[in-house]
């Protein structure tokens, strides 16, 4: 299903009764990254997969995309569908764009899950990753994307899922030129939102790999200090919903069920 967000079509999809889980993707991913975990939740939840803007079958409104304005289109969608209160699991990016949401109608939240994501603002290093992977966007934008997707995965597992890499991979080329820019500047120029950790009264959980080359494991630890946050470890990368598939869901099931 789409509505139209700002002059452009927002996709999603909609299966299912029972309280709602929204599942929100991370940068060069869709709303295909959830169907193992949609198949999980959908014989007990309303589940709502959404594109984020840029990605998948959701168009671009801008050269930047800011994860309030992602958020934003997520509240349209849930307008859209007469919907109120919901829990949140957002992967990488998406985790973001659910910390965002989170901010603006916090009474909206019924939970918060952030999976392989932070709740910090971006680093002076990490802008300047960023400012260095759009040049590199900008000259070959296949490549990028095709080096992207594997250095998301643990080393050692880049050979055992090299198959559901190759699907990430024709996914995540569909993303236009346009779309992974955007992105990129958004996450580049968000908020720090570690407070709503600390001070929100919705169920919260993290999921986190011990391995991931894309997190400073250390340094999101340290945002979980003091805070009721459940944390869920797993010893493997960035993609724990792909590297460590069936605890994954297994935890995603029993936080939902105990909230």
């Amino acid at each position: 299903m789409t509505i139209t967000y700002k002059g452009t079509s927002v996709y999603f999809t909609d299966q299912g009764q029972g309280s709602t889980v929204v599942l929100l993707h991370g940068f060069l991913e869709n709303s295909t990254i959830w169907d193992a975990v949609i198949e999980s939740l959908v014989g007990r939840y309303r589940v709502v997969s959404i594109d984020l803007l840029g990605h998948g079958n959701t168009g671009c409104i801008g050269y930047v995309h800011t994860m309030e304005q992602m958020a934003e289109a997520v509240k349209a969608v849930l307008q859209w569908l007469k919907l109120r209160r919901v829990s949140i699991i957002g992967h990488s990016m998406g985790g973001y764009v659910a910390l965002a949401f989170a901010e603006a109608y916090p009474d909206q939240v019924k939970a918060l899950v952030l999976a392989n994501s932070t709740a910090r603002a971006d680093s002076p290093e990490r802008k300047a990753n960023r400012d260095r992977a759009i040049e590199m966007v900008k000259k070959d934008h296949k490549t990028f994307v095709r080096m992207g997707i594997s250095n998301l995965f643990r080393p050692k597992n880049r050979k055992l899922f090299s198959q559901e890499i190759k699907i990430l991979k024709k996914e995540a080329l569909k993303t236009p030129l346009q779309g992974i820019v955007a992105a990129l500047e958004g996450m580049k120029t968000r908020e720090d939102r570690e407070i709503l950790l600390h001070f929100t009264p919705f169920a919260k959980m993290m999921i986190l790999g011990k391995k991931d080359p894309v997190l400073k494991y250390v340094e999101v630890i340290d945002q979980l200090q003091n805070t009721s946050v459940k944390l869920i470890e797993f010893a493997d990368g960035h993609m724990s919903f792909i590297e460590n598939k069936v605890e994954f869901i297994e935890e995603i099931n029993i936080f939902l069920k105990n909230t």
